[in-house]
């Protein structure tokens, strides 16, 4: 609760700090405190789909850009009281004592909570422990029902995700996503005991979203498909309605990244957005080629992005080569594809959305 003995979206309330300090005195740095975009990936794109529905940040920036954002990983009072009851207990005070905290050591501290990071999610698959909370007060309402219901702020927003996002996840033994079969279905168990109301798609439905699947890879797809891509897409669709969107996907993977099974995973499109392209161990990715085509598709993406950054328009100034990316619209669902040679697929996400349906999915 802002201004209580708690702040209960700490970190949610820094990034609202330091947008007022940007609109008071970036023009002493010669920027326009008229022309503000914030942009993140994973939890940063989290962060920036939730601003997008907090009043609060009304007026504070001008475009959002949201790469792989978990939209609905924003939960209520009661599951934030799940994790914060256990933290003292993991560095070893009494469970729900918050103020065992204070007397603990800066490496107790970080030990409790790496311990209910890696933890939470694996008890309670589908769930992270730690992620901004609907307090009826800076965040009012859940962000996945202000998009559907086109009340998000009135911004221009680039949003996308990427095609194996979950391989990482995998590749780390992390717990955060659900991947195997027995977690998937404790996650779907859970979600029927706590929304009844729900109507949850049948397995048989949901499996004819993926017909060139492997058994062994579908799990991946579904944790995908929940976590990052359909909340991205029912995102798209409400805010679309109030602002122009720009919906993505990123494709493009090296010959080795596909090799080792992570083709385009969670986060790999960052080093193309920022240019990364170092020799030697560092450059691992283009061991068995793929580097100059890597080089063209950073080129491209640095472009568009620099563009919508600029004036909200991501074909704004772009080669007369390079495909026209057309605002997403509920008609046409206009979706650029980032591969080797990028390309603009209408409805690109038809049988996902015929096989999860039009509800929301995952825990509030």
């Amino acid at each position: 609760m802002v201004g209580g003995p708690y702040e209960s979206n700490a970190a949610l309330s820094d990034v609202l700090v330091a947008l007022r300090w940007v609109a008071d005195t970036i023009d002493a740095f010669g920027g326009d405190p008229a022309n503000v975009t914030v942009a993140g990936e994973s939890a940063g794109g989290g962060i920036v789909t939730t601003l997008l529905a907090t009043p609060a940040a009304r007026g504070l920036f001008h475009r959002a850009i949201a790469q792989s954002s978990p939209v609905t990983s924003v939960y209520n009072r009661a599951r934030a009281a799940f994790v914060a009851e256990r933290l003292p207990a993991a560095i070893g005070g009494t469970r729900g004592d918050i103020e065992s905290f204070a007397g603990s050591s800066t490496q107790k501290v970080v030990a409790a909570t790496m311990k209910a990071f890696a933890g939470i999610p694996d008890s309670r698959p589908g769930t992270i422990a730690f992620a901004p909370v609907v307090d009826g007060d800076l965040v009012p309402r859940h962000p996945i029902d202000v998009f559907r219901y086109g009340e998000s702020l009135q911004v221009p927003l680039l949003i996308g995700t990427n095609r194996d996002e979950a391989a990482l996840f995998k590749f780390m033994k992390s717990p955060l996503m659900p991947i195997t079969e027995p977690a998937i279905l404790q996650m779907f168990t859970a979600i029927a005991a706590e929304y009844p109301e729900v109507s949850l798609p049948t397995p048989e439905r949901v499996a004819a979203a993926y017909p060139g699947s492997k058994p062994k890879s579908i799990g991946l797809d579904v944790a995908r498909d929940v976590a990052f891509r359909m909340p991205t897409v029912w995102a798209a669709e409400g805010h679309a309605t109030v602002a122009p969107v720009h919906l993505y996907r990123f494709d493009w993977a090296t010959r080795l990244l596909k090799v080792i099974g992570l083709g385009a995973s969670h986060a790999t499109e960052l080093a193309y957005l920022f240019g990364y392209f170092p020799s030697g161990k560092a450059g691992f990715q283009f061991w068995l080629g793929g580097r100059r085509t890597g080089e063209r598709v950073s080129a491209d993406m640095q472009a568009r992005w620099g563009a919508f950054i600029r004036d909200g328009d991501p074909n704004s100034g772009l080669d007369a080569a390079a495909p026209v990316w057309p605002a997403f619209t509920a008609d046409r669902r206009a979706t650029l594809v980032i591969d080797a040679k990028d390309r603009v697929v209408d409805d690109l996400d038809a049988d996902l959305r015929a096989a999860w349906g039009d509800e929301v999915l995952g825990f509030r």
